[in-house]
């Protein structure tokens, strides 16, 4: 399981898409898989035929785990995938022998450097070890006499952390592998200055069918829905929030967006409400820079973005996802549609890559699509504001002195109250809320 980005310790595997026997080429897609982030179809970097597939759809993995092996030479031996970038290099040794030479095959791009680093002879144990993993088979695919202990990559970290060399180390997992309770046995004499944080992984058993009586259905949290959750709390209990609300006037809007469906230069393109409170939030922005902005804690210091990232919140079948568009605030109108229609589509073919959530810095959570009138948005994490968009309406209004039936809705702003004060909060709200009531505002204040 290769390391897909951001740190991620670990991936669901979704879907396979090949079965032992079948033929492999580089760059095909094998499976696909659900990190905290989002799901990546993971390709192949070379040919062969699929020997095994190590865990079942469906299989929470650690990264570094081998996940599958495939047999690139026809021989008898299978090269087993694996995320080498992953798994911790020993320190070298004078009485080192060489590293052993050839391709050792990978997943995603993440190919074996070059390098002259040598690896450490290993002890030997009384008993021969029941798994053979790529580290250990030298360039023709045969295992060399001196073993490399057993264990996970966060096994490898705990160990390195409590200073305890793994071929020291009595094994008692499965297979000859060494479990964090043997790494911690082999530490008991010395005192360990600090807990490490390393996630096993978990065995996931499979969910068994619901009968129509059924009182009660549990539902494992992982992936998207566990990170979201675990940011949630973060954000809600790190920041103070506030939250300021705006009814209005949407009216004019509404007819600008009719407008712009007829005309030619935006021919093509997706136009809805949705693209006009965004471009009304970016000249907000531009006149109300303050809003754009993350604390940071460590510094103590308010730090100013002179660019927005936008992030949009999507709901998906996984779970709250805010992919976001980079450098927003310099595109054009028809841009900016190509850029929300893009993000949109792949958000709901699960296809968001992990980079396009990272980087937002203000996010605009659309909850008046499920007829909600507004909410209290939870800031996310990294950000100062977001905006939540409530339900369009027609609803009785007074309008040039008379009540009439006008398009109103709803915002609500929850801002960082460490970095936005009630008047840079207020101000900002209020010059959307401006804007979206008289639009050609978009000309006269960009």
């Amino acid at each position: 399981m290769p390391d897909v980005g951001e740190g991620l310790t670990e991936a669901e595997i979704l879907k396979w898409y090949v079965q032992p026997g079948d033929t492999v080429t580089d760059g095909q897609v094998v499976c696909e898989v659900e990190t905290a982030k989002a799901a990546v179809e993971l390709p192949i970097p070379f040919d062969g035929t699929v020997h095994e597939l190590r865990f079942p759809e469906g299989t929470t993995v650690d990264v570094g785990e081998i996940i599958i092996s495939v047999n690139v030479g026809g021989g008898e031996a299978p090269a087993a995938e694996s995320a080498p970038a992953a798994l911790p290099t020993p320190e070298p040794e004078p009485e080192a022998e060489p590293e052993p030479e050839g391709r050792q095959p990978v997943l995603v791009g993440y190919g074996v450097a070059a390098t002259s680093t040598k690896r450490r002879a290993r002890k030997t144990t009384t008993e021969a070890p029941a798994l053979v993993v790529p580290e250990q088979l030298n360039g023709h695919g045969h295992a060399p006499a001196a073993a490399r202990p057993l264990a996970k990559p966060p096994v490898r970290k705990l160990a390195k952390d409590l200073g305890v060399d793994l071929a020291t180390v009595s094994p008692t997992g499965a297979d000859g592998i060494i479990t964090r309770e043997d790494v911690h046995r082999a530490a008991a004499p010395a005192p360990v200055a600090a807990p490490v944080t390393a996630v096993p992984a978990p065995v996931v058993a499979p969910v068994p069918p619901v009968s129509s009586d059924a009182r009660e259905t549990r539902i494992p949290i992982k992936g998207v829905r566990k990170a979201t959750a675990a940011a949630m709390v973060g954000s809600a209990f790190t920041a103070p929030h506030v939250t300021e609300f705006v009814t209005f006037d949407i009216t004019r809007t509404m007819k600008l967006v009719e407008e712009l469906k007829s005309d030619k230069d935006m021919a093509g393109l997706r136009v809805n409400p949705l693209l006009l409170i965004a471009k009304a939030v970016l000249v907000a922005a531009k006149r109300n820079p303050g809003i754009n902005a993350s604390w940071d804690e460590a510094a103590q210091e308010i730090v100013l973005k002179h660019y927005v990232n936008l992030g949009i919140a999507a709901a998906t079948p996984r779970g709250l996802i805010v992919p976001n568009i980079k450098d927003a605030h310099a595109q054009t109108l028809p841009e900016l549609s190509t850029s929300l229609s893009e993000l949109v589509t792949t958000a709901r073919e699960g296809k968001t890559t992990p980079a396009a959530m990272q980087g937002g810095t203000f996010t605009i959570t659309n909850v008046g699509v499920f007829g909600v009138d507004t909410g209290t948005p939870i800031l996310n994490p990294g950000e100062s504001a977001i905006l939540a968009v409530g339900a369009i309406k027609l609803q009785p209004w007074v309008h040039k002195g008379k009540v009439k039936p006008r398009h109103v809705t709803t915002l609500a702003l929850s801002f960082d109250h460490r970095l936005v004060d009630g008047e840079l909060g207020s101000k900002f709200l209020a010059d959307v809320a401006a804007i979206l009531e008289q639009p050609k505002r978009l000309i006269t204040w960009a």
